[in-house]
């Protein structure tokens, strides 16, 4: 069923589009009887609504363009309605004064319909076959964008310079005196040529921008300047876009010159802070220029259907890192042997992958720890002198529809009830990001579960930090928001955010890190430790609740691996409808876990451990599991990745010296350096072989 905030939207909706057809019905009955009060009444209260409708709920007018009743038309219709009215008042001559005005509203019209076309024209010169950050792409002559209304927004571009229009004629309906009629239409047409002549303006060459075969020769010459070495690579929607940012730090620690590979432009601005160059290519013929770059190695973070595209180029190395360790069958993919290697934190992904057979051989699979885990503070006893904070982290729902995928939908609501039910717990509830987005339910339950803490946090009662913890966050906040995101005009385009988001200033990574780690600090601050938080924005990040819970309660996924490097106590619920026993058989990453049930047992017995260490009987076991996860300490997982990235380079160094090789040793085939001494050679041959050629 639709949940209750649903109903009245759209009943709203449909109460605007009922009030438009009413507007245009009595703007049609007072133009024909004429009763001016209501011609007059309907017509402004028409033109109004869709104004207002333009801003409001532009997806409900796109609805009525779907039934071809789009925003044209219906001004079209509002105007022929009005010169209507115009012809059955006493006073006005048709001949005299109402032809001018009818000539000149088309005058208006046809500056729209150019308007409109000019734009086409701007926007398809403003499109380049790819897009950039942390590059200097001013060798592009990029610029500034036009204004929105005049560039994009045709609805609102036609409603607001029809405004003058329709408030002249409205006075010569009431006054019977043209003048004003013509008054309206004359600002209308003036703003409607002008706005032309302005977008024109981008249309010369002082603002026009590269074609694409230029900045495609830009973008060879770049890649040939700048040398990349080792990338990443990530395709997918705009909610997954945290599966490549988990791996920014460590792309922009490794040896070499890292890169940022996307197809979606609007991943462009989804990716986080970062110093590494980012080049989105949507086009695979555009894309396939890489293969004549130095880059060697790509990573990548998830697979998706464009995977397969740049999997095509036979240069690179490719290897999956995936976006985390977690025992779920989709960190065992069967596309995992399409790349060239699979890199896995430790021994029990590796075992994972030869148990699933699916066509990974062992010595493809490398072990490289969890770079990223560094942030993660180590256990530091049970909680004195405050209550204990729980961290609720549940994942999403999937694709396949099994119940053991989430605990929100069948334990959710009993693990947080048992859990505000105790007075000394405070609980940080982070949902996944994605969850509701396949299955109704998830989405029903997480909403049900917010409202229980909000109920609970309403009920409670303390000292709370003092005003100058909210300043500090404030200013913690802007610091870090400016050196994080990027400040853009309502009319900035992909050009004009090209154009400012280019090379990096010198240290910014470091100042960022060090801005983001005075934040959560100040974050923490502002709340009092008795206070429930609903944590569904990005910031804090995940590692950050890792370091202030006491203990994790989460499903079977990476977060449950990425918390043991912490050896803190964590539970996992179970709602596959295994037995305990098959469960932790089945999921290695449980094996050191307390493990709820539906009803939520088992949450007495986990708090209890947490704040009093020596019933701790697990503690021994997760430090064994820690290491199997993610494999050893020494050494460090970051060297260990680095070293897995320059091992895998000199595979593709190897691959390209064969196929020269190869090449050279094939009748009609020769290296580029063959090519290049025989350009030479020709050159210094020069009169026989002119003569030659000439023949």
């Amino acid at each position: 069923m639709p949940s209750a905030g649903i109903v009245p939207r759209r009943a709203v909706q449909l109460a605007a589009l009922f009030t438009m057809m009413v507007a245009f019905t009595a703007q049609l009955v007072g133009a024909l009887l004429p009763v001016i009060p209501l011609f007059i009444a309907a017509s402004v209260v028409n033109l109004g609504l869709d104004l207002v409708l333009q801003h409001k709920q532009p997806g409900l007018l796109a609805v009525l363009g779907r039934i071809r009743f789009d925003v044209t038309v219906r001004q079209l219709l509002r105007d022929m309605l009005i010169l209507v009215g115009l012809l059955h008042i006493d006073g006005i001559n048709p001949l005299e004064e109402q032809a001018p005005l009818t000539i000149t509203l088309l005058l208006f019209y046809g500056t729209h319909f150019v308007c409109q076309a000019v734009a086409v024209l701007v926007r398809r010169t403003r499109s380049l076959p790819f897009v950039t950050r942390n590059i200097d792409a001013s060798a592009l002559r990029l610029c500034d964008a036009p204004p929105r209304i005049l560039s994009r927004q045709t609805g609102r571009r036609l409603l607001r310079f029809s405004v003058p229009t329709t408030a002249g004629m409205m006075l010569t309906a009431i006054t019977t005196d043209a003048y004003w009629g013509g008054i309206g239409l004359a600002v209308s047409l003036a703003l409607s040529a002008g706005g032309t002549l302005y977008l024109g303006t981008w249309l010369l060459p002082k603002k026009r921008v590269a074609n694409e075969k230029q900045a495609l020769e830009w973008l060879d010459n770049w890649l040939a300047e700048y040398q990349p070495t080792v990338g990443m690579y990530f395709s997918g929607g705009a909610s997954s876009a945290y599966q490549a940012n988990m791996w920014l730090s460590t792309l922009a620690a490794l040896d070499g010159n890292p890169i940022i590979v996307l197809r979606e432009r609007f991943m462009v601005q989804k990716i986080e802070a970062t110093d590494v160059p980012i080049v989105c290519i949507p086009k695979v013929a555009n894309l396939m220029r890489l293969e004549h770059s130095t880059l060697k190695v790509l990573l990548h973070p998830a697979n998706s259907g464009k995977t397969s595209q740049i999997l095509r180029i036979p240069s690179i190395k490719h290897a999956f890192t995936n976006h985390g360790e977690s025992d779920k069958l989709s960190s065992c993919n069967p596309y995992a042997k399409a790349y060239d290697e699979v890199w896995v934190a430790g021994p029990a992904a590796r075992d994972r992958y030869q148990l699933a057979d699916i066509g990974v051989e062992d010595k493809d699979v490398i072990e490289v720890g969890r770079p990223q885990l560094a942030p993660i503070q180590p256990y530091a006893g049970a909680p004195a002198g405050r209550p204990a904070t729980v961290l609720y982290a549940p994942t999403w729902e999937g694709w396949d529809g099994n119940p053991g995928n989430t605990s929100v939908i069948l334990a959710g609501e009993n693990i947080v009830r048992e859990l505000l039910a105790d007075e000394n717990v405070r609980l940080l509830y982070k949902p996944h990001p994605m969850t509701g987005s396949v299955d109704p339910r998830a989405g029903a339950a997480n909403s049900r579960i917010q409202a229980m803490i909000a109920e609970a946090n309403a009920g409670r009662s303390g000292a709370r930090p003092g005003p100058e913890a909210a300043a500090e966050l404030a200013r913690r906040t802007e610091e870090l928001d400016a050196l994080t995101t990027s400040a853009f005009r309502k009319s900035a385009d992909e050009l004009e955010r090209m154009r400012l988001q280019g090379t990096p200033q010198e240290g910014r990574a470091a100042a960022v890190d060090a801005a983001v780690t005075a934040w959560e600090a100040a974050y923490w601050n502002s709340f009092p430790q008795w206070e429930h938080r609903i944590i569904t924005t990005a910031r804090p990040g995940i590692f950050s609740c890792f370091n202030e819970a006491d203990v994790l309660i989460s499903d079977v996924s990476s977060v449950v691996s990425d918390y043991l490097t912490s050896e803190k106590p964590y539970a996992v619920a179970n709602t596959s409808g295994m037995s305990e026993d098959d469960f932790r058989a089945n999921f290695p990453t449980v094996r050191a876990a307390t493990i709820l049930t539906p009803e939520a047992d088992g949450v007495a017995g986990l708090l209890d451990a947490v704040r009093n260490p020596e019933k701790d009987t697990l503690a021994a076991e997760r430090a064994e599991l820690k290491e199997h996860l993610l494999g050893p300490s020494d050494p460090p997982s970051s060297v260990r990745f680095n070293q897995a990235a320059l091992a895998l380079g000199t595979k593709a160094d190897e691959r390209r010296i064969r196929m020269e090789s190869r090449l050279s040793g094939i009748p009609g085939q020769r290296s580029q350096d063959d090519v290049n001494e025989a350009g030479t050679a020709g050159h210094e041959t020069s009169g026989a072989s002119d003569t030659t050629a000439a023949v």
